[in-house]
């Protein structure tokens, strides 16, 4: 009996260890640098994003990072609190989730091309999204789970759910 706990024991860790090691604290730089591919890509065709940027309330952006000057804390403070709940989408560069999203931002707030990715460097790993508010407005809003970590948790489950029958 002791010896079947200790197997159930280390496959929970272990999945729960692997949903961990799938979300990310941090919006990289690859994401933050955006570049329209030039000629036929065909072979690099990007998967759809999984998040409707479309829907999402631009209002945290828009409200705290205003032109002519751009301030730049203000300006990446708002783009963190509104881009970090989706460091794992937009962090996944075989979707065009950065780039939606940056269209959108340019749409909705008339920014400047490449206002946030130049504005916007903290270190080698992109910006920081550890102790980031997320602001009320977008927090209804959240992708459910990311592919990666809703797959790992099937698995597990599926598992788990084999060995006790």
């Amino acid at each position: 009996m002791a010896r079947r706990f200790n197997s159930w024991f280390y496959l929970i860790c272990f999945f729960f260890l692997a949903g961990l090691a799938t979300s990310s604290s941090f919006i990289s730089n690859d994401a933050l640098d955006v570049r329209g591919g030039s000629g036929r890509t065909l072979l690099q065709m990007k998967k759809t994003c999984n998040v409707s940027f479309e829907n999402l309330d631009y209002s945290v952006l828009t409200d705290k990072c205003k032109g002519p000057q751009y301030p730049a804390k203000s300006c990446c403070d708002a783009f963190k609190e509104f881009a970090c709940p989706f460091s794992d989408a937009i962090n996944d560069l075989e979707t065009d989730c950065a780039s939606t999203m940056f269209s959108y931002i340019n749409l909705y707030g008339k920014y400047p091309p490449g206002l946030f990715a130049n504005e916007c460097r903290e270190d080698k790993n992109g910006l920081d999204c550890q102790n980031v508010e997320q602001s009320k407005k977008s927090r209804g809003v959240q992708i459910a789970a990311t592919q990666s970590s809703s797959l790992t948790l099937t698995a597990g489950l599926i598992v788990l759910l084999l060995q006790l029958f």
